[in-house]
């Protein structure tokens, strides 16, 4: 579930239905059994699945209507939820022989809207006047104010000198969530405005003007409100820079978790503050960082570098002979924000807040490099872009050594000469097995059967048919145990294997499809990792003859690691009543498990050479 809808989904279904039900393995069920949803649930969805078992010689009702149910008793149907209460009666009877005995299970849906609603009476929702946190903008940026409250009201804003009418929005366009691709549900709405006010302004000089003061008129009622958030006007004279603390400081497009994701900055990258809000920074070069993986120091002048000659070399782990680098070298004056974009076979990255001075560059001709060539796209924008050797990428790593940048790119792999025996031979690949522990039980089944344990079944049983091959393969976890998202990240960094593969089974937000979605999916984020995601998924659903679910971009944090092609895997649906009967069979483990080192090691075999 991790995988689909972010880590607060499937700590949330994962609590859900460890408080709805216990694992109930592989034995036939003896009663009605509802794994989800739980007795009492909220959702914003405008339907939902109910996903249990009972006896299969008997009859499954929910509000007195019939459903269908796989031949081992198993049923995931998907009904309709209005807004507000809903009541469902899940009822079994068993019918067998001269018994007529009957279980029921009661379960209460509240549906709220996707968008807050406004107060009937007058007045503001709280939560909705902007900033809700403190604030700092620069001279004539663009300033909003938001406010839900009463429709037909009259509402402006006050802050310093100003008042800004605040005027209804004619459009309130709602987006569906990231995981409305994995539904088929990714469409926008247009709600209706009514209640929704905005305005917006610019400020000329530096101040701290404090808290928005909002104010509604209603015939002759008047109703003033604070913002919770201050606003700051910033000052050119007044620099303050951000040094990056953290080993890698996740960046992003706004001030929250919520935006995407650029190129993480690596510990040392200095940027001018050109904006705050809340916890977050924006630096100069527009990306936003956590305040708590910085160091803040005032400056004379923003933090700008030149850049000179660049030499590359061929550097061989000590260790892991099998381990190669090539090591580009770019000394600055100062660590500056990065970004990197990955092509076929070409490697780019720019550095901002930079001129170039580059007139020799040295590429070691033992180097995957074919040619570096360089471009000053902007007055403080540099763009390298290397033209790599090798068909397929392998990984790479970017850190500031001083003020040094140093960006390694991994070789292909040394493949054995007696590759008939053993193809693999010697060549590190890390298996994660997803979830584990009593808390992190992962997607679960009609029965209440949990994701963490045939992810360990299947993780092994690959892990079995790989070193077959002569792979020497890394795990994450060989018991049931519950290992930290970050501990299991910081061990492919560790390990820096030739591949990184996760393996998990999958499950659905409440508007998906249980019944009639299945298959198997693969999951990259970084460009390196897609051609192994197509061709194993494509590899696998063939030879297995299993529904292909899709190859999906995706913002995971085990397809974000750089130091090698990681990938996610989702071998199929544990919610849904049938493939979960192939899910759990023995012998269909062994079979997958078998054709995914088969593909694993033809994916190897081709990229490799």
């Amino acid at each position: 579930m991790r995988r689909l809808i972010g880590i607060f989904f499937v700590a949330m279904l994962s609590l859900i239905f460890a408080l709805a039900t216990g694992a109930q393995g592989f034995s036939p069920p003896t009663q009605l059994h509802l794994t989800y949803p739980p007795l009492r649930h909220t959702t914003t969805s405008d339907r939902l699945f109910f996903i249990g078992t009972a006896p299969k010689d008997g009859n499954v009702s929910i509000n007195g209507k019939p459903i269908s149910r796989s031949d081992a008793g198993h049923f995931a149907p998907s009904l309709p939820i209005a807004l507000g209460e809903n009541n469902f009666n899940v009822k079994y009877v068993d019918l067998v022989g001269d018994r007529n005995s009957e279980r029921q299970i009661n379960v209460k849906v509240l549906r709220e809207s996707r968008i807050t609603l406004p107060p009937r009476d007058i007045g503001f929702i709280k939560d909705s006047l902007l900033p809700t946190v403190d604030i700092a903008r620069q001279l004539n940026e663009r300033i909003c104010f938001d406010a839900i409250a009463t429709p037909s009201a009259t509402v402006l804003v006050r802050i310093g000198d100003r008042e800004v009418p605040l005027l209804p929005r004619r459009r309130n366009v709602q987006l569906p969530p990231n995981s409305s691709v994995l539904t088929g549900n990714n469409e926008a709405t247009v709600e209706s405005p009514s209640g929704y006010f905005r305005g917006c302004t610019t400020f000329e000089a530096a101040s701290p003007l404090g808290q928005p003061e909002y104010e509604m008129r209603l015939g002759d009622r008047i109703l003033k409100q604070r913002a919770i958030g201050k606003i700051e006007i910033l000052s050119p004279k007044n620099i303050q820079v951000a040094e990056i603390t953290a080993i890698s400081a996740d960046a992003r497009t706004g001030a929250s978790t919520d935006f995407s994701r650029l190129t993480p900055l690596p510990k040392g990258a200095k940027g001018l503050i050109t904006g705050k809000q809340g916890a977050w920074l924006r630096l100069d070069y527009g990306g936003w960082v956590r305040e708590s993986m910085t160091k803040i120091e005032d400056s004379e002048v923003p933090p700008r570098s030149i850049v000179r000659s660049i030499n590359t070399k061929r550097i061989v782990n000590k260790v892991d002979k099998n381990n190669i680098w090539t090591e580009v070298t770019v000394p600055l004056e100062v660590p500056v924000p990065i970004s990197i974009i990955q092509g076929d076979r070409t490697f780019a990255f720019t550095l901002y807040n930079v001129t170039a001075q580059t007139d020799t560059i040295s590429i070691d001709p033992d180097s995957i490099i074919n040619k570096l060539d360089w471009v000053q796209t902007e007055p403080d924008k540099v763009t390298y872009t290397i033209s790599l050797k090798p068909k397929q990428q392998w990984g790479y790593k970017v850190r500031y050594q001083g003020t040094n940048l140093i960006l390694s790119l991994k070789h292909p792999p040394i493949l054995s000469s007696s590759k008939e025996l053993q193809p693999l031979n010697g060549l590190k690949i890390l298996l994660d097995a997803g979830h584990g522990g009593k808390e992190d039980l992962g997607s679960r089944s009609p029965t209440g059967y949990p994701e963490k344990d045939v992810t360990l079944i299947s993780s092994k049983l690959l892990q079995n048919e790989l070193q077959n091959r002569g792979a020497a393969v890394i795990m994450t976890r060989t018991d049931d145990v519950d290992v930290d998202l970050a501990l299991r990240v910081a061990k492919i960094d560790q390990e820096e294997p030739l591949l990184s593969i996760s393996i998990h089974y999958n499950a659905l937000p409440d508007d998906g499809d249980a019944i009639n979605t299945s298959g198997m999916g693969s999951f990259w984020y970084n460009p390196q990792a897609q051609d192994f995601a197509k061709f194993i998924n494509a590899y696998t659903t063939k030879r297995l003859n299993r529904r292909d679910y899709g190859v999906f971009w995706n913002n995971l944090a085990l397809a974000r690691p750089t130091t090698s092609p990681s990938v996610l895997l989702e071998l199929g649906f544990m919610i849904n009543p049938v493939e979960f009967e192939w899910i759990i069979d023995p012998q269909q483990q062994k079979l997958l498990a078998t054709t995914l080192a088969d593909g694993i090691t033809e994916w190897i075999l081709n990229a490799a050479n």
